[in-house]
């Protein structure tokens, strides 16, 4: 992989680590974070440090990557897709001063192998999405979801498993 840094025709690219063959399209946000080979990132995305993308994955516009998201090789990420990263959010301490990298917990999520995740779901931080797992659109994943499992809704519920 090598260090990629590029700022142009709407595209922010900051040390970012990339493989061979990766297509990054317009308006594209990332920095300190990691694409493997033949991924494609398609327009209005975010890539924050810390994140990783695998080999042969799709990552749809208008997706948001948070740092301590890491998605495996093969995987699909449609169109708007939200992860989180922070259990107890908040924008002030108890004090009221502005809160700092340094007064909160980075809580990391995995998408494993093969796993696909329909537009506008959103992922809650510390879960993992098993290998071949299909979340429905819409979906609010709150807990794990099984390989091979099939979920939809709010919150997301096992609907079936494929063979």
């Amino acid at each position: 992989m090598e260090i990629l840094n590029l700022e142009e025709a709407g595209k922010k690219i900051v040390n970012v680590k990339v493989g061979s063959n990766v297509r990054l399209f317009g308006f594209v946000n990332a920095y300190g974070c990691s694409i493997d080979d033949n991924s494609k990132v398609g327009t209005f995305v975010e890539i924050q440090k810390g994140a990783s993308v695998g080999k042969n994955c799709k990552i749809s516009s208008h997706s948001f990557i948070c740092e301590g998201v890491h998605i495996e090789d093969n995987c699909f990420i449609g169109h708007g897709v939200m992860f989180t990263n922070d259990l107890f959010p908040r924008a002030t301490n108890e004090d009221g001063s502005q809160q700092t990298d340094a007064d909160w917990v980075l809580v990391e999520t995995f998408v494993k192998k093969g796993a696909s995740i329909g537009s506008n779901a959103t992922i809650l931080c510390g879960i993992t999405i098993g290998e071949n797992a299909l979340v429905g659109a819409g979906a609010m994943v709150t807990k794990d979801v099984p390989a091979n499992a099939v979920v939809a809704g709010n919150p997301a519920k096992i609907i079936k498993y494929l063979k």
